[in-house]
């Protein structure tokens, strides 16, 4: 064809339809600069704003057959400017989201297994104090903390009476407690860090 610089944009987009290169070339000629500064304006980087504006040509000539344009080229062109960077920042928006939910749940991830060491560290020290407690004691607080039973089923099943048995609870908790403080705090203050 010649000269389709005189052409106006509905009869390049007609030729468009048609298939013809010549008539693309020169719309992509008329409106690439345009469209570029139209899509710069809204989006922060100038890589971007060139996708935006190339996927629309590609779109334009992928779709030419089915191509039903009720404005005036021109209009049609920016308002699909406008959707595709609209686009671009919704699908912007869902990739921060992910992005966040997953850095929220690796820092989660790391609290658990930080807060799980630091119960495997406490776990640990309560077993040494418990180890270091008198046999009967150390029986009798095994019985009511490991095997659940009551003051009165351990009193039978050591035969002594439940009075001894509270003594026995009384002087284990004391001597953990008393053994395990510092540990005991820096757990918590650990924990609580966080949290």
């Amino acid at each position: 064809m010649k000269n389709l610089e005189k052409f106006s944009d509905e009869d390049l987009a007609r030729l468009l339809a048609e298939g013809n290169v010549s008539a693309f070339d020169e719309l992509y000629n008329r409106y690439w600069d345009k469209l570029y500064n139209s899509a710069a304006k809204r989006v922060t980087e100038p890589e971007i704003a060139e996708e935006i504006v190339q996927d629309l040509f590609t779109s334009l000539w992928l779709n030419r057959a089915k191509l039903s344009i009720r404005t005036t080229f021109s209009s049609y062109v920016y308002s699909s400017v406008k959707y595709l960077v609209f686009n671009h920042y919704q699908k912007e928006s869902v990739r921060k989201a992910y992005q966040e939910s997953v850095v929220h749940q690796l820092v989660h991830l790391d609290n658990s297994t930080e807060n799980h060491i630091a119960y495997n560290d406490l776990s640990r020290s309560i077993e040494k104090g418990v180890e270091t407690l008198p046999s009967k004691c150390r029986s009798v607080f095994e019985l009511s903390r490991k095997e659940f039973k009551n003051n009165k089923e351990i009193a039978a099943l050591l035969g002594i009476s439940e009075k001894t048995v509270e003594n026995h609870l009384t002087k284990a908790l004391r001597n953990l407690r008393f053994n395990l403080k510092d540990v005991i705090s820096i757990s918590v203050i650990f924990i609580n860090f966080f949290i």
